[in-house]
């Protein structure tokens, strides 16, 4: 009786050993799946709205650009061409693969960068340290969002030569921060460098973070976004 009821004893928590097992990979399986949809509707999310943007930039570009033409202001009119060439280039640059969740954001920058060092010429110096949990998926995009437009105008404005970011996050928070050698913020009283700036203004705004712009002591640029945790 005793010998029996040990068997039985044995081959229930056995039994049970491997259903918990089962059913903690369905679980896993599952909240992977979720995980991996969610992430994919925020990016798909975030590039109706960069469409959305991009149509509207463009359109009051080409609106601009026929004002122009008609009053015969051909200096003006190729000034916003340019605009409207460099708006569109920069949209395919950003949506050209398809939309795939990495591992992590700093695998995602690291390949980014690289692209665009490859494309630009630029060098780009990176120092990336980001403890799992940092950012949530939409803060992710953010972060990513904000750095595309600040390599952009160093693409577009800075006419620089080398290039570098670096990214710390603490449970005190992280900050963010890109530099340039190039010509600095005061040398070209561009609209769509002002644009780029107000976009990332608005980026920080809704992580609930800090942004500063200013010209480096020797040469170039430094944009830095900081967050505080509270």
């Amino acid at each position: 009786m005793e010998t029996g009821n040990l068997y039985i004893t044995i081959l229930t928590f056995v039994l049970s050993l491997l259903f918990s097992s089962w059913m903690f990979r369905i679980i896993k399986a599952t909240n992977d799946k979720l995980v991996n949809e969610q992430s994919k509707r925020a990016v798909y999310e975030e590039r109706e709205r960069l469409a959305r943007e991009l149509h509207d930039g463009i359109a009051q570009s080409i609106f601009f650009l026929n004002i122009k033409l008609k009053q015969g202001d051909f200096e003006a009119a190729s000034r916003a061409l340019s605009t409207i060439d460099s708006n569109v280039r920069q949209a395919i640059f950003n949506l050209r693969s398809e939309p795939k969740i990495d591992d992590s954001l700093n695998s995602r920058i690291t390949k980014w960068l690289s692209e665009w060092s490859s494309i630009t010429g630029t060098e780009v110096e990176t120092e990336i340290q980001i403890p799992n949990g940092s950012f949530t998926v939409k803060d992710e995009i953010q972060v990513f969002a904000i750095i595309q437009e600040a390599f952009a105008n160093i693409r577009k404005h800075a006419k620089a030569s080398q290039a570098c970011i670096k990214i710390k996050g603490t449970e005190a928070g992280w900050q963010l921060k890109i530099a340039d050698n190039g010509s600095g913020i005061n040398s070209s009283g561009k609209s769509d460098k002002k644009y780029g700036m107000s976009i990332m203004q608005e980026r920080a705004k809704q992580l609930g973070a800090t942004l500063q712009v200013t010209n480096r002591q020797k040469d170039g640029t430094e944009i830095i976004v900081t967050k505080e945790n509270r």
